[in-house]
């Protein structure tokens, strides 16, 4: 069976010199490969097909029979991997809490320990007849959430 760090190992070798970046590989018991890309805008489909095409290259139908499916990540899924945090700095996201609140904002800043979103609020302050809108930044680490993703705009 085809090892999954194989599959990293020649996945990172086409993303060298690429502003791409791997968000995951995946091996089914049935041998189905699926690799997960992503760039800061968005994933053509030509890369997706080249990237396929340098996989196969480097893999031997002959010893393993395997399936691949080479894509982007998925736009309004979860986050999976630190560099869709960087990459989003500044749109608005969803972060769905292990506590299970649910919050939207803007997600404002993104390292390997945590992330910040601003939220909007009302607050009514002392004295004052109506509430009015301010903004609060929650602090996360990775391990408090269930997850986080972008969240789609029309307006």
């Amino acid at each position: 069976m085809i090892e999954k760090k194989t599959i990293c190992q020649i996945v990172n070798e086409w993303l060298e010199g690429k502003e791409y970046f791997l968000v995951e590989a995946t091996i089914g018991p049935d041998g189905k490969i699926l690799v997960e890309i992503d760039h800061k805008e968005g994933v053509w489909i030509e890369d997706c097909v080249e990237l396929s095409r340098y996989i196969e290259s480097r893999l031997n139908r002959e010893e393993e029979d395997y399936e691949l499916e080479v894509g982007s990540a998925g736009i309004g899924q979860p986050f999976k991997v630190l560099q869709q945090y960087i990459n989003h700095v500044g749109s608005e996201v969803e972060v769905l809490t292990k506590d299970g609140r649910k919050l939207s904002g803007v997600l404002k800043e993104a390292d390997q320990r945590h992330f910040v979103v601003t939220i909007r609020k009302k607050v009514k302050e002392e004295g004052a007849k109506r509430p009015k809108m301010v903004d609060e930044d929650l602090n996360f680490t990775y391990e408090e959430i269930k997850y986080t993703k972008y969240l789609i705009s029309f307006k």
